[in-house]
């Protein structure tokens, strides 16, 4: 009799300590799961849980879409401008790919290269320079018209610097 009043009385604290904190009767007065899912996946944008991006090869470089373009159409006029720049290691290596089309368009030379040069270069008597002066100086070379070289890192904020510059 008292092994079974210890054991009833061992059970009862068991109960009341599941119950209290809520192990046994659930007491939870939240959202569901389904709901929780539903809110990060249809939210988006910085400090957000997203997903992962694994084979994404657009470099974002920490702007929204527009700003990323205007700052990408920048960079290309500024290179083809003046030969070489001085910008971070990322922005270099994401310009890269445009200031090599520009070349490409211009050693094409038609008119349709010409206008999707004016579309994305910001200074039309720059687009004209390049179509004169890229079908000769780059008629050899089959790609690769920009090289990127490292360069020691920023003072502020010891960011990876580079220069991109026309070959």
């Amino acid at each position: 009799p008292t092994k079974m009043k210890a054991v009833l009385l061992l059970l009862a604290s068991m109960v009341g300590f599941t119950a209290a904190f809520g192990v046994g009767a659930s007491t939870f007065t939240g959202a569901s799961m389904s709901t929780l899912e539903s809110t990060y996946i249809t939210r988006s944008g910085r400090g957000d849980l997203s997903m992962m991006r694994h084979r994404k090869r657009v470099p974002k470089l920490g702007k929204p879409a527009d700003q990323r373009k205007a700052l990408l159409r920048a960079l290309t006029t500024e290179v083809i401008r003046h030969g070489r720049i001085k910008t971070t290691l990322v922005r270099a290596k994401a310009v890269r790919k445009h200031v090599d089309h520009m070349i490409e368009l211009g050693k094409r030379g038609d008119l349709h290269a010409r206008r999707q040069a004016l579309g994305w270069v910001y200074d039309k008597d720059l687009v004209h320079s390049l179509f004169e002066a890229a079908p000769e100086r780059y008629a050899d070379r089959a790609g690769g018209y920009t090289r990127v070289l490292r360069t020691m890192p920023r003072q502020g904020d010891n960011a990876k610097m580079a220069v991109i510059e026309l070959v």
